[in-house]
């Protein structure tokens, strides 16, 4: 008779083979002494295997994120898992309850890592994270969306060099992977000096659900599953090959109204109007072009702005790489149209 897999031990709670448990990390308390948990779903297989931590909502307004960990979770079945699941759907529970991408002492939480648990509240959240859950992954999917009042088209970003993250990548199946060098202090830059491979996945807008960016990040964190050897079944199909190794932000040479003439996802050729500027108080308008080749991955929404805002994010890509990412790209806007 096969010997029963030991006990996942976290946070003070053991959890048996092939089940799920819950298990609640002490955060902090409000001023009316009422208690913040991190709540932390621990999935521990039958089987041993890696552990992959799924988390979403280190900035408190990205919502998409956490609905793809809530439907994540039906399709998880511990006993036929290999390895262990650590997710945690909301880790800036502050910024959650209060709609704000910050803590209440208005810092990134992405920027504190690994953080310290003597600093300030979000030093000390990043530490908390960093200890109990950065410590005892093997892989890590980080999800998040485009900030308020901008929307992102679904990508993965990550360091395109590694082999390992470039696996973990084309398994996700987003319809773009970006290279991207992570920032030392946030979730991803720490993980990359722990060891721990982490591909980010950003789609969609802060304070809204977008369905495509949900069921995108949900049949990626399933391929994922499958691509570590944790989960059965065939990787769905779909999403890129390549990366883009470049983009930049086309920025606003002028204040007032902004009257798009593109949409998310459109390819774009060098001098294409991408918009109009106008004045509230004039007929003229002043064209905004594109300087080069490539596709829009992120636009901001709201038509009113300063100079020098982003307006639109374009990617870079080959000739050749354009072409068949510009191919996968009608498929996915075709099938969430």
């Amino acid at each position: 008779m096969a010997r029963k897999r030991e006990p996942f031990e976290f946070g003070g709670v053991s959890v048996a083979a092939g089940t799920l448990v819950p298990v609640s990390l002490p955060v902090a308390r409000l001023y009316n002494d009422t208690p913040v948990d991190l709540q932390v779903e621990v999935f521990h297989g039958n089987k041993p295997g890696p552990v992959l931590l799924v988390l979403a909502a280190i900035h408190g307004d990205e919502l998409n994120g956490i609905e793809v960990c809530r439907r994540l979770k039906s399709r998880i079945n511990p006993k036929a898992l290999c390895g262990t699941v650590l997710m945690v759907p909301v880790v800036n529970v502050f910024g959650f309850i209060q709609k704000s991408r910050y803590l209440p002492d208005r810092r990134d939480l992405n920027r504190c890592f690994p953080g310290s648990d003597k600093g300030a509240l979000a030093s000390r959240l990043a530490h908390l994270v960093s200890r109990e859950l950065v410590s005892r992954a093997t892989h890590i999917v980080d999800l998040h969306t485009g900030a308020i009042h901008r929307d992102n088209l679904p990508q993965i970003r990550c360091n395109t060099d590694d082999e390992v993250l470039m696996g973990m990548a084309r398994a996700f199946g987003a319809p773009l992977i970006m290279h991207s060098d992570a920032k030392s202090t946030s979730l991803r830059g720490f993980a990359a000096k722990a060891g721990v491979p982490c591909i980010l996945y950003e789609a969609g807008e802060a304070l809204r659900f977008s369905e495509a960016a949900i069921r995108t990040g949900l049949k990626g964190c399933i391929n994922v599953l499958r691509h570590l050897g944790m989960q059965k079944g065939r990787l769905s199909k779909g999403g890129s090959d390549v990366a883009s190794r470049r983009s930049y932000w086309i920025r606003s040479e002028a204040d007032g109204l902004v009257l798009q003439k593109i949409k998310l996802g459109q390819r774009v050729k060098k001098g294409n109007i991408l918009a109009y500027l106008a004045s509230p108080h004039s007929s003229d308008t002043l064209p905004i072009r594109a300087p080069s080749d490539g596709i829009v991955i992120g636009i901001t929404n709201i038509p009113v702005t300063n100079e020098g805002e982003g307006l639109y994010h374009i990617a870079q890509y080959a000739d050749d790489d354009l072409e068949i990412v510009n191919e996968q790209l009608d498929e996915f806007l075709m099938e969430y149209a």
